[in-house]
């Protein structure tokens, strides 16, 4: 029991310093430019401001990661807080100079690679919820673990200029300390009884994340992989459009090669509906 305490305490505070990453690192490219910073406002915010001028210096494949983010933001400007050393906060560049059709491949080939290193590491069976949203089925029920924040600016050519992928990963935070949000949240921790290492999570999300953009810079999608994943294909759900004061209650009938969601609604017409204005939620019959 002492021996497993322990290492239970080397997990909960392992580091991601650029000397351990570096060394633990399996990628040809992705990471092998790396900032660590303790505490930051938001990695996405950090990148996106020295990209703004026009005068980074950083490379494709910089990732910036921080053991805690002060302003950290998810989706529709969503607040996201984890306790400091608990989660894996960080933001990736990249310069794929791919058509503005394709933007949303990076989003895809997040979820897939953070779902496919979670199953590695934890044996935990990892889904996606529509969007962009990390989930694990406990008590049967879909509990939030991780999100993916993807910006992107596109140049005059159409073609994607830069992109930013962030993503938090609640991985370490005890039950107790999880936040009472709308969608249960949880953590890779509360769902597996015991802690992960976050250096070894981190360096299989890279090399996952490396692997399917090698694929698709190819030109091979990764829609296929990445809708397997989603929850509540077939289901009925309620999309409400958020600003628009209009929900849409209908059956999920899948995506589009560009990720959008198609819902048959009530009427029997097909819904295309883009991530940026909506909430997705299953039905509940009152």
């Amino acid at each position: 029991m002492a021996a497993a305490g322990r290492q239970d305490t080397i997990f909960m505070q392992d580091s991601l310093k650029p000397e351990q990453v570096q060394k633990a690192l399996r990628t040809g490219w992705l990471g092998r430019s790396y900032r660590y910073l303790a505490a930051v406002g938001s990695t996405n915010d950090m990148l996106k401001a020295e990209e703004s001028g026009g005068r980074s210096s950083n490379d494709a494949g910089t990732v910036l990661l921080t053991d805690y983010q002060e302003q950290g933001r998810g989706r529709l400007a969503r607040s996201w807080e984890a306790p400091p050393g608990s989660s894996l906060l960080f933001s990736i560049l990249l310069r794929p100079g791919w058509p503005v059709e394709r933007l949303t491949w990076l989003t895809m080939i997040c979820g897939l690679a953070v779902s496919e290193a979670v199953e590695q590491q934890s044996g935990l069976k990892a889904r996606l919820k529509w969007p962009n949203d990390c989930v694990l089925e406990r008590e049967n029920k879909w509990q939030k673990y991780g999100g993916i924040l993807l910006e992107g600016t596109v140049s005059e050519r159409g073609t994607v200029k830069y992109a930013i992928a962030g993503m938090g990963i609640n991985v370490n935070i005890p039950a107790k300390e999880l936040p009472q949000t709308s969608f249960p949240a949880t953590s890779l921790l509360a769902a597996n009884g015991r802690p992960l290492s976050r250096l070894d999570l981190f360096c299989t999300i890279l090399s996952c994340f490396e692997a399917h953009y090698d694929r698709a810079a190819q030109g091979v999608s990764p829609h296929a992989a990445w809708q397997d994943r989603l929850i509540y294909m077939n289901e009925r759900v309620v999309v409400s459009r958020l600003g628009q004061g209009v929900d849409v209650a209908g059956q999920v009938m899948g995506t589009d090669a560009s990720g959008r969601l198609q819902i048959r609604d009530d009427d029997g017409a097909i819904r295309y509906i883009a991530a940026g204005d909506v909430s997705l939620r299953q039905y509940l019959e009152q």
